[in-house]
């Protein structure tokens, strides 16, 4: 009886459902109306590598921030080092990664000429060639690839040991004074 009555409810739900799906009422305009085209593949493709190229772009320039990076943190580490912090895991990270942004300098350095050329962009990034502008894309991207397996993790090293640092020795919570 309960099997019935739940296949009952369920034939119901079905019915309701796809007649709430159909529309009841045509909808019709008035005079001529021509709906903008959607963009071709190949329009779509060139805004997908102008944006790839402009990320690659931006990733580039994060890379190139490592010695402000560097300072901020060895400064960090000092601090808390003249406050008696244990800071020794902290600063082993940050001179592997000094060694690693070291070792990668090389490659960075040599992005520089694939950025100057901008084959297969103009100068605001916007495609001119696309199959140039594709193998472009594709040799900055091996560049960054090489640049991260130089590094072989020593960022996320870095990050974790500060990560760890901070979970040992929190912040002081400000006290609430009493007025």
């Amino acid at each position: 009886m309960k099997t019935l009555f739940r296949k009952t409810i369920f034939v119901a739900l079905v019915v309701v459902l796809s007649l709430a799906a159909m529309p009841f009422m045509s909808v019709s305009a008035a005079g001529e109306y021509e709906p903008t085209p959607p963009p071709s593949t190949g329009q779509i493709r060139t805004e997908r590598l102008e944006r790839v190229w402009a990320h690659q772009l931006r990733i580039y320039e994060r890379m190139g921030r490592t010695d402000d990076f560097v300072a901020k943190v060895q400064k960090l580490i000092d601090r808390a080092k003249a406050n008696g912090k244990d800071v020794s895991a902290v600063q082993t990270a940050l001179d592997a990664f000094r060694a690693a942004v070291k070792d990668a300098q090389p490659i960075y350095e040599s992005v520089k000429g694939l950025i100057n050329s901008h084959q297969g962009f103009d100068n605001n990034g916007k495609v001119t060639d696309p199959e140039k502008a594709k193998e472009t894309i594709q040799a900055m991207h091996e560049k960054i690839k090489e640049i991260r397996d130089t590094m072989n993790g020593a960022g996320k090293a870095l990050h974790e040991a500060i990560k760890a640092f901070r979970e040992a020795n929190p912040r002081p919570q400000p006290t609430a004074t009493s007025g």
